[in-house]
């Protein structure tokens, strides 16, 4: 290993911001590693790197003793005294054994070392740029298309959306931008993987957090989410300043808030639910528009039933009982629905 490869190194952790005595500990390692596999040195061994010369020094420490029982641990009380006329029995006496042509090894092994502290610090630095952002939305540009997944460039890494993190119907070209939920962040052996989606609840969540500044100030707070991705979502939501009317403000004039969000989910439907402490308050609000009769909850509030007339039945069931399911969903409850027609005739037949 020569100067200028030191001075390399130097110049290399000021441009890349990388601690220099974090490369030269691991270039030390990798150096006993490199002795040992090398020249078959088994016993303890150290090396010094001179940082102004880059001379290499590989040290063997060994046991001054009266009868050498193994020479790679062990050394004679006379032969030690020949190294240094201070050293005495039980001493660890400091040997330089540099093998010939160790320089070269020392100076490949140094530029393999540089390289993997590069890649080790470039998937840290990557690794704690998008650690950073689980939990939010991020942009990238459609790379492509493999099988029915989308391949998506985001600056310095690509990440797939699968099939069954897309939105049902939705088309994207290449080049197209798009919005993406990070689920999570994991660190492999290769390298780094980002796990992205946008039929997450949380991704409508997000975009709530980026349109309206009351929800992402504090003021409007979003309580639960149910979503039929591609169809429609609730969306429960309460003030925590009684000026400040919570569905008001995520509407927006003219509807012009929450019909950005809608367009960004491919026209999704978004029912805005005001949210209340009273479950049977909020299964009300959760099914509105339909009008409730009656609701009647268990005893461990883990069940109710709904009675509407039969006039409201169909409002409150919804298209392939999606309304209702998505209430229940939200509500955290089960949720059956009676017309009083229907609960004379059990009625009935449970006389029978």
């Amino acid at each position: 290993m020569s100067s200028e490869l030191i001075n390399a190194v130097k110049l290399i952790a000021i441009q890349k911001n990388i601690d220099e005595d974090t490369i030269m500990e691991a270039l030390k390692l990798s150096l006993i590693a490199a002795c040992r596999k090398n020249f078959g040195l088994a016993q303890n061994i150290d090396v010094n790197i001179d940082k102004d010369s880059g001379a290499v020094q590989v040290i063997a420490y060994k046991k001054v003793v009266e009868k050498v029982d193994d020479s790679r641990l062990e050394i004679s009380l006379e032969d030690a005294k020949n190294i240094d006329a201070r050293y005495k029995l039980e001493d660890m006496a400091e040997i330089i054994i540099t093998p010939k042509n160790f320089g070269r090894i020392a100076a490949q092994t140094a530029k393999q070392v540089i390289s993997q502290k590069f890649l080790e610090i470039e998937r840290n630095n990557l690794f704690n740029k998008f650690d950073v952002k689980k939990g939010k939305i991020i942009t990238g540009i459609v790379r492509g298309f493999e099988y029915r997944n989308i391949i998506i460039n985001l600056g310095d890494i690509e990440t797939i959306l699968p099939e069954k993190e897309q939105i049902p119907g939705e088309i994207f070209n290449v080049n197209d931008r798009i919005k993406l939920y990070v689920i999570d962040v994991k660190r492999f052996s290769k390298g780094i993987s980002i796990f992205v989606s946008r039929t997450n609840p949380n991704f409508i969540r997000c975009l709530f957090e980026l349109e309206i500044p009351e929800i992402s100030s504090g003021i409007v707070k979003i309580i639960d989410i149910a979503r039929d991705p591609g169809k429609r979502s609730k969306v429960a939501v309460t003030s925590q300043n009684d000026e400040v009317e919570a569905i008001g403000s995520c509407v927006g004039e003219n509807s012009c808030r929450i019909n950005t969000i809608s367009s960004e989910i491919n026209n999704e439907k978004i029912d805005l639910v005001n949210w209340h402490e009273n479950l049977e308050d909020y299964i009300r609000s959760a099914l509105s528009p339909a009008k409730i009769k009656e609701i009647h909850l268990n005893k461990n509030k883990t069940e109710a039933l709904i009675i509407v007339d039969e006039n409201q039945v169909s409002l409150v069931i919804g298209k392939g009982g999606q309304n209702v399911k998505l209430a229940a969903k939200l509500v955290g409850i089960r949720l059956n629905v009676k017309t009083p027609a229907q609960l004379e005739g059990e009625e009935l037949l449970n006389n029978i």
